[in-house]
């Protein structure tokens, strides 16, 4: 290969991802971006400047040591990047695929004022995708047994990462799952064309290889009690990160109409049904022909639209009450929908679901809408334009405007404390809840938001949990925990 000068190479545009093309991947579930080449991560990688003070380590909510990982791969040792990403995160090919780089790590970069970030997330993924691939995973080595134990209820972002930091602890970690595979919202509410099926269950493997042990279709707080956890089962302490899964709904008329589902519902049911496959025996709905529409602005939101589009849909379209440049949802994400046809209205509101004699949804009601002052998020509030209403016909709603806090734990203890948004009360710092030995985190806490921000949640817990084991204190006085 021939030497180029890395000045010059900080010069360069950032590689770009290869991806199917659109037309193409419109019709299958297969991923979308394809991954880069051992060429392209190379460049991509000498582009880094190296800084003496890396700025990316600061927006990353695991703190993984980017700078280092980077100059592995522009070095050519896979492995060595393999082992810095390891010291702080054993979900890399989830995190270079799902996680908000723009907003993170990559949003701190250096580059990003003068030219563009490194791509961060991507560089994750061919590390994690390298090392998998080819076999060339370090030999696991469970730590020596310190003797306690601890219940990791829910198997999403952050029951994972908090479970991985105890295991390599030597604790005795279990994971309780309600459903019947683990991964939480990574396998039932990301669609196989973000997030392949494969890769979360290899990350599990890798937990496991830790001596992690995964209970399925244990649901905590009907079969089991988290105070069962402590006394009766004899765990030390419990994390507690089942997520937000409890739909919002528009409150509109018509919403019970036939045709009209939650994201969760639907994402849901195309995930765990197994939709996804070719060989698919059992079909989620039939959606050949149909028009869809999607009301929400977020990442749910673009794989709700992106995911019927893929079941056989004739016109997808995603309504959002403000304009593109409000939207929460990734750049990339928006891009990706709009290349696969999707359609957007902006500045639109729902105002009544409509039926037919037979209950079946036939069409939207919405109303155009205007941005006003500013609300509580900073974002301009958007307010109805008086008498400006239409109708769209429509034989599919997905509602997708956010997640409430899953109720059903919370409602069994009611030593956990709840704030005024349903999420349970914690101190911040270290994930500690109102009732002794009971740490929480992720989307529980915080309401839904990202995968890497969960798994921050967890790694706080994990260091919490493991002064908590070791002093058996519980009303020590908070410090910031360090990961």
């Amino acid at each position: 290969m021939i030497k180029v000068p890395r000045r010059t190479l900080n010069k360069l545009d950032r590689v770009t991802m290869p991806e199917q093309d659109p037309l193409v991947r419109a019709t299958n579930f297969v991923e979308v971006n394809t991954g880069l080449t051992p060429e392209q991560a190379t460049v991509e990688a000498m582009r880094c400047l190296q800084c003496k003070t890396p700025t990316c380590i600061d927006g990353c909510p695991v703190n993984i040591q980017i700078d280092q990982f980077i100059e592995r791969v522009a070095n050519g040792d896979i492995r060595g990047a393999a082992d810095v990403i390891r010291m702080d995160s054993l979900l890399p090919a989830i995190c270079g695929r799902v996680c908000p780089q723009e907003a993170q790590c990559e949003g701190t970069c250096v580059l990003d004022k003068k030219n563009k970030p490194i791509a961060i997330g991507h560089l994750e993924r061919y590390v994690a995708d390298t090392i998998r691939r080819y076999g060339l995973e370090p030999p696991v080595e469970p730590a020596d047994p310190s003797g306690k134990s601890v219940a990791i209820v829910g198997s999403g972002p952050a029951g994972l990462a908090c479970a991985a930091d105890l295991a390599k602890s030597g604790h005795k970690v279990t994971i309780f799952e309600a459903l019947h595979q683990p991964g939480g919202v990574l396998v039932y509410g990301i669609p196989e064309f973000r997030l392949p099926k494969d890769i979360v269950a290899s990350e599990i493997e890798g937990l496991k290889a830790l001596g992690v042990e995964v209970e399925t279709n244990a649901i905590i707080g009907r079969t089991t009690t988290v105070e069962e956890l402590l006394s009766d089962e004899g765990y030390d302490a419990v994390f507690v990160g089942v997520g937000a899964g409890l739909p919002r709904f528009l409150n509109v008329n018509g919403e019970n109409l036939i045709g009209v589902y939650s994201a969760n519902e639907f994402l849901t049911r195309v995930n765990l049904m197994g939709a996804y496959r070719e060989d698919a025996e059992t079909p989620v709905l039939d959606l050949t022909g149909k028009r869809v529409v999607v009301f929400g602005g977020g990442n749910t939101a673009m794989d709700s639209a992106r995911t019927p589009l893929r079941l056989g849909a004739e016109e997808v379209r995603v309504a959002y009450r403000r304009t593109e440049a409000e939207m929460p949802a990734r750049v990339e994400e928006i891009h990706h929908a709009k290349e696969e046809g999707i359609v957007f209205d902006f500045l639109v509101s729902p105002v009544e679901l409509l039926g037919n004699d037979d209950g079946w949804l036939a069409g939207v009601r919405l109303q155009r809408m205007e941005l006003g002052e500013p609300d509580d998020s900073g974002r301009r509030r958007p307010v109805p334009v008086e008498g400006d209403i239409y109708d769209l016909p429509a034989d599919v709603v997905i509602v997708a405007i956010g997640n409430a806090p899953n109720p059903l734990l919370p409602a069994t203890e009611s030593r956990l404390e709840q704030t005024r948004w349903g999420t349970l009360a914690v101190d911040e710092s270290t994930g500690r809840t109102t009732m002794q030995g009971v740490f929480a985190g992720g989307d529980i806490v915080t309401g839904g938001a990202t995968v890497i921000l969960a798994m921050g949640a967890g790694r706080v817990a994990a260091a919490s949990i493991e002064r908590y084991l070791e002093s058996g204190v519980w009303d020590e006085t908070s410090e910031s925990a360090s990961v």
